[in-house]
């Protein structure tokens, strides 16, 4: 079992910027992809970014430019930096590990609101 603790998420204005962090803790296999999605209210989930245990990255293509991942495999710790806030970034932020070892196990927080103010 894996245990996801978010922190840093807030009210900034537009422009502006936040740090999420995602410490884990638990059982995560030496092949895994930790990351963060999004929901906005009357939205679907998606994708954020990610970043797999062998430092390749993917991101939305609405975030690109503006959001950087990154990960403390020592502490076992997910971070997204995000600048250059925009409204339309508000939602609530989700960490997400996945992780492979016969089958895949997915995991995921209990979401961290970030509110963009105009």
């Amino acid at each position: 079992q894996v245990q996801l603790v978010e922190s840093g998420g807030g009210l900034v204005q537009a422009g502006g910027s936040l740090r999420l962090s995602c410490a884990a803790s638990g059982s995560i296999f030496s092949t895994n992809t930790m990351g963060w999605y999004r929901q906005a209210p009357g939205k679907q989930r998606e994708l954020v970014a990610t970043m797999t245990s062998g430092s390749s990255t993917n991101y939305a293509d609405s975030v690109k430019g503006r959001f950087t991942i990154s990960r403390d495999n020592a502490k076992n710790t997910v971070y997204l930096q995000m600048d250059s806030l925009k409204p339309e970034d508000t939602a609530v932020y989700y960490c997400n590990v996945q992780t492979w070892l016969f089958r895949k196990y997915d995991y995921w927080g209990q979401g961290i609101q970030v509110t963009v103010s105009s």
